[in-house]
């Protein structure tokens, strides 16, 4: 498994939601499967997909918020109702694998940052991009922002 550092910058259009976070796994493919179905009213999108995610701070926090969205090449002039406009650059940690290793790749991205001496920025969102692959698999790319 790869893990790295990486400078980024994500922008972004879509919706919000929020709930507990015990309920996002469900949730959050339900609100991102109604905003795919508005896709065409975004100019400029590049087709990935993409999530944003308020970190869960410690275990008394049990709800939180996110955003389903997909990235755009540009800023956006006019941002479709509904929707919002988001722009955030960041230094994280990244790996990339099998969507159905989510878990895994979590646990695994944290134990690398952690060994690494890396310390996790949790006001700042949790990122994860996704992308289809040819035998109808499909891939996640997480990215956990970080103090440098």
């Amino acid at each position: 498994m790869d893990c790295k550092t990486v400078k980024k910058t994500f922008r972004v259009v879509g919706v919000k939601g929020s709930g507990a976070f015990a309920n996002f796994s469900t949730e959050i493919p339900k609100l991102a499967q109604q905003f795919l179905d508005r896709l065409d009213e975004i100019e400029n999108h590049s087709g990935t997909e993409i999530a944003l995610f308020e970190p869960k701070r410690d275990a008394d926090h049990l709800e939180g918020y996110y955003y389903v969205g997909v990235i755009v090449n540009e800023p956006l002039k006019r941002v479709p109702v509904g929707m919002e406009y988001i722009e955030t650059t960041q230094d994280y940690v990244t790996t990339r694998g099998k969507i159905n290793n989510i878990g895994k790749l979590h646990n695994i991205l944290l134990k690398w940052a952690d060994d690494q001496g890396y310390k996790r920025d949790l006001e700042s969102h949790i990122i994860e991009t996704y992308h289809p692959m040819e035998n109808g698999e499909e891939e996640v790319e997480i990215y956990l922002p970080i103090y440098i």
